[in-house]
Order: structure tokens, then C-alpha cells, then sequence
């Protein structure tokens, strides 16, 4: 009984895993950028391709993005402005 309810937890757990979506973060050779993907990246640069490295999966958009901050191959994404700081450079 303990077996049978051994392999019915494993097959679950199995399961769970390949239907999990992730996110992971990738290192773009051609644009210089990493990006973040929802499917498991292939790292292809040895063979010409762009993508140079693949780092997760993660479990939110947040998580991906906070990895890409301490990536070092990663730049720093530029900060949106405010539109209120905009409006304000407009009106003098």
C-alpha cells in the first residue's frame, strides 16, 4: 500500500513539473539585451546562433526580473520616465 501511494505522489509530482510555466532569462548575442522567455531557452551560441545563456526557470515575471539585476551580462533596463516629469519639463 505504502508503494502504490509512493509511485501515485511521484506521478503527480512529475506531472506538475512538465506542465509548470516558468519564466527564464536570456542573454541576446546579436542585440547585446537579455529578455525574459516563457519556454525553456536553448543556448545556441557554439552553432552561430544568438542566444549566449539561459538562466531559471522562475516561478513569477517578478522573480526573472529581479534575476536579470544581478546578472552581470545583463545591462541595466532604462527606467521609464514619469509622465508627470514629462509634463513638467514641458511647462517651462
Amino acid at each position: 500500500m505504502k508503494t502504490l501511494l509512493l509511485a501515485g505522489a511521484s506521478l503527480i509530482a512529475a506531472g506538475n513539473i512538465a506542465f509548470a510555466q516558468g519564466y527564464w532569462v536570456t542573454g541576446n548575442g546579436a542585440t547585446g539585451r537579455c529578455e525574459i522567455v516563457t519556454s525553456n531557452p536553448v543556448v545556441n551560441s557554439q552553432v552561430g546562433g544568438n542566444v549566449t545563456f539561459g538562466s531559471g526557470p522562475y516561478r513569477s515575471d517578478d522573480d526573472a526580473k529581479l534575476a536579470r539585476s544581478t546578472i552581470r551580462e545583463c545591462p541595466p533596463e532604462p527606467r521609464d520616465q514619469a509622465p508627470d516629469a514629462d509634463k513638467a519639463d514641458k511647462d517651462e
